[in-house]
């Protein structure tokens, strides 16, 4: 029909309309002029790459920092021959050994004064080399665990001489050696960390 006809011819002659002005815009336009609003898009489009920084180290390798008004300490068991317990106050590390030490825990704890922080961990076996009457007085100082342990089991504890520790902090952990031992006739390595309010001490 005519109408048809007219429909077409429009969309023809707006289509050809189009191109034109492509074209002539396109000569108009330098390729310097179109090449500086795209490379001012990608810089944008770019995202920034956020580098975060590296974290502070803090005493006893805590991944929080204890309070000024705090004593940091981390106990840390033994794990198979290789990996020796370790003592961790204030920063300052002390690198137990899997030799007999009971004669020496039961001389300390007993000439510990008043108002002394304890700080105990095995490596090898604790079972059979802490002697009865070390196990005796670090049953006095509050230990559930001493009296269970196993071959080799892992252990450690934190004990007050004098004062009282906070309720929520964790004061004992145990670990016996099993068929899913992480090392050969070794269990997995226990820890225990917190911080001490220094005005308890």
């Amino acid at each position: 029909s005519l109408s048809d006809l007219v429909k077409l011819a429009g969309l023809l002659l707006a289509s050809l309309v189009a191109w034109y002005l492509g074209c002539l815009f396109a000569a108009l336009v330098s390729k310097e002029t179109i090449t500086i609003p795209i490379a001012n898009l990608e810089d944008i489009v770019k995202k920034p790459v956020l580098k975060a920084p590296v974290p502070k180290r803090q005493k006893c390798d805590h991944w929080s920092p204890c309070s000024p008004g705090s004593y940091a300490y981390r106990i840390l068991s033994g794990g198979g021959t290789e990996r020796l317990a370790k003592i961790c106050f204030e920063d300052d590390l002390c690198v137990i050994d899997s030799t007999d030490h009971s004669k020496e825990m039961e001389t300390f704890i007993k000439n510990a004064p008043e108002g002394s922080l304890l700080l105990m961990v095995t490596h090898d076996d604790g079972s059979t080399r802490l002697k009865d009457n070390a196990k005796k007085l670090v049953e006095e100082l509050g230990s559930k665990e001493i009296r269970n342990m196993k071959f080799r089991s892992s252990w450690a504890f934190i004990a007050a001489k004098g004062f009282k520790l906070p309720d929520d902090i964790q004061k004992e952990k145990i670990n016996h050696s099993d068929k899913n031992n992480r090392y050969d006739g070794w269990p997995a390595e226990i820890q225990i960390e917190g911080c001490i309010p220094r005005n308890l001490i």
